[in-house]
């Protein structure tokens, strides 16, 4: 996931668009994004002699940044740490002729060919194509503990870093079909699963509101909010409220290792919103079986458009496919 200028930077004044500025330069390919998918789009592109020009964004190399250790990525057979595998994705890209800046994209226009693309508030570039692989980020309950335990306890990806709590206690928020999901996935594992539910009851599917249920070492928590997570250096345990703001409010402490966020994900797709087709929540729609858009020449691959699997070999399988796209349709220009 890559955070943009397009839905978190509210506290700066916008600036007018600039689109109607001449350009500063002209390229073929604009990689907006530089995680999984926008690294491995650069480098197949800049091996199709596209020559690439990539820009990092506000995270750069994304949500995998945040995590401490990654096992589950090709080609590492003793793990990596994601800010070290995002850094040999970058060196990667840039041997093959990428060029990787630092910069956000702020504005877009997609109305017209070249389309463009404006970094920084203030540089206009022409493209003759774009991937977007501005990822998604994770919704987090915004508390202070919160940031505190990041990488040491606290996670928004079960499958990504359940292997870490084999035989631990663990909780997971949520009440949908993506918490649901997730606890099944992590009681194959774990010794003890918790379910922290705001609400009394699931709002999940019934047949996995039935498998979750079924599942002897799944205790679901219903009507509790977390107030904190407490710990030394890594997470120990987990403070609830039942009934908070009421005059009978109570605190209950849950001990546990493993903190998981299953409360949806936020496509960072806002500048693009006037020009491509996306969901109701804000995923980027295209074609399926490829990462063509509604406008020809603009791709998109990774988390922004995938909302069903949102690993990093996903999100890097379709920047191949974008880059891939991405050549086929500009040489049909020539």
């Amino acid at each position: 996931m890559n955070l943009f200028r397009s839905m978190d930077i509210q506290s700066e004044p916008k600036k007018e668009n600039t689109g109607n500025q001449s350009p500063s330069e002209h390229v073929k390919c604009i990689i907006i994004g530089s995680g999984p998918a926008g690294y491995t789009a650069a480098i197949y592109a800049a091996r199709a002699n596209l020559k690439p020009v990539l820009y990092k964004g506000i995270q750069p190399g994304g949500q995998l940044t945040t995590t401490t250790e990654v096992e589950n990525f090709p080609g590492y057979t003793e793990g990596v740490s994601g800010p070290k595998m995002m850094e040999d994705l970058e060196k990667q890209a840039e041997r093959f002729g990428t060029e990787v800046r630092w910069g956000i994209v702020t504005d877009v226009d997609f109305s017209k060919r070249p389309f463009i693309v404006i970094a920084d508030d203030e540089r206009t570039l022409e493209s003759d194509s774009v991937i977007i692989a501005t990822g998604a980020t994770a919704r987090y309950l915004g508390l202070e503990s919160e940031e505190k335990f990041k990488g040491s306890g606290v996670s928004a990806c079960a499958t990504c870093d359940g292997f870490f709590y084999r035989g631990k206690d663990v909780a997971v928020v949520g009440g949908g079909d993506s918490a649901c999901e997730e606890a099944l996935y992590l009681a194959g594992m774990c010794r003890k699963v918790y379910m922290i539910v705001r609400k009394d009851h699931l709002r999940a599917s019934s047949i996995l509101q039935k498998r979750v249920s079924e599942t002897p070492n799944i205790e679901i928590l219903f009507e509790r909010n977390t107030k904190e997570l407490r710990g030394d250096k890594v997470l120990e345990e987990a403070v609830l409220v039942k009934r908070m703001g009421q005059p009978d409010e109570s605190e209950e402490v849950i001990k546990i290792e493993g903190f998981f966020l299953a409360i949806g994900h936020i496509p960072n797709s806002d500048i693009f919103k006037k020009y491509l087709e996306t969901d109701d929540i804000g995923y980027i729609k295209t074609t399926p079986g490829t990462t063509k858009t509604k406008i020809p020449g603009i791709f998109a691959c990774g988390d922004v458009q995938d909302k069903v699997y949102r690993q990093a070999v996903t999100a890097a399988g379709s920047g191949c496919q974008a880059a891939i796209d991405a050549e086929r349709y500009l040489s049909r220009q020539l």
